[in-house]
């Protein structure tokens, strides 16, 4: 397929057209046809780039690193292991993500003051919130560390060059008498991001267990059958299955902790 033919068809490929064009570009290496990879895997890169907003950087600049893992996963990707590219790119492009925050640090030079001073701010803020059971403002916190409100602002303008934003920072509203959550304005986290990282995770997983392991987890939990059902089919006794359930539970938990500290 040629990119004039896959503009013209104007839809999404099947899960059967992007397998073919893979095995394609393996073969030949064809450069219209990596692009054609790429339009229709674009969507990776956007989920996984809003996963990372509001951190100091630019969505932007986000989006084109993700999608420059995402060219690096699709050149990597071998078809015929037969996992989903999605699985495959998802730790790739956080990867390349997750790097480019590490080097970007502060993204333009603070000087030395301001960063003290930052560091005061957000020690006065837990102290301060505790005394006067509200959150500080910009007042509150100039006139308890003796300095003038320019200072104060000048601060925390500079500590959103480099510090992520917590979403759970609170905000007094402009046009009313509230306060509101960070999370609040930005929205909640796009659905799809969690499911692609879920699903990279179990896939990662279920490659280290048995056979007899993994069809008794796909049982289980994708098909729903009881631990009676699966002991007939595999002709062993219910407490067996039961004993090899929780022994890959246990595996389970255990990767998942230490994905979490990665």
């Amino acid at each position: 397929m040629d990119k004039q033919l896959y503009y013209a068809l104007g839809r999404k490929l099947t899960k059967e057209e992007i397998k073919e064009l893979f095995i394609k570009f393996r073969d030949d290496n064809n450069k219209e046809i990596r692009d054609i990879l790429i339009e229709e895997h674009l969507y990776i890169a956007e989920i996984l780039s809003k996963k990372y907003t509001n951190r100091g950087i630019d969505y932007d600049d986000i989006f084109q690193v993700a999608s420059i893992g995402l060219i690096y996963a699709i050149d990597r990707y071998d078809v015929d292991k037969g996992f989903e590219f999605s699985s495959f790119a998802t730790p790739t492009i956080i990867g390349e993500i997750k790097k480019y925050f590490r080097d970007k640090g502060w993204t333009i030079r603070v000087p030395r003051r301001i960063q003290e001073l930052s560091k005061k701010i957000n020690d006065a803020k837990i102290q301060l919130a505790q005394e006067l059971q509200r959150s500080p403002s910009v007042e509150d916190l100039a006139t308890y560390l003796g300095v003038t409100n320019e200072e104060v602002l000048e601060s925390m303008e500079a500590s959103k060059v480099y510090s992520p934003q917590s979403l759970d920072i609170v905000y007094e509203s402009g046009t009313e008498d509230k306060e509101i959550n960070l999370a609040d304005i930005i929205g909640k986290e796009d659905h799809m991001y969690e499911k692609i990282e879920n699903n990279d995770f179990i896939r990662r997983t279920m490659v280290k267990l048995n056979e007899v392991e993994q069809r008794i987890i796909i049982e289980r939990y994708y098909n729903k059958k009881t631990q009676v059902s699966i002991a007939e089919e595999l002709d062993i006794s219910q407490m067996t299955v039961s004993r090899i359930e929780k022994k890959v539970l246990e595996k389970l938990r255990k990767e998942a902790e230490k994905s979490l500290l990665e």
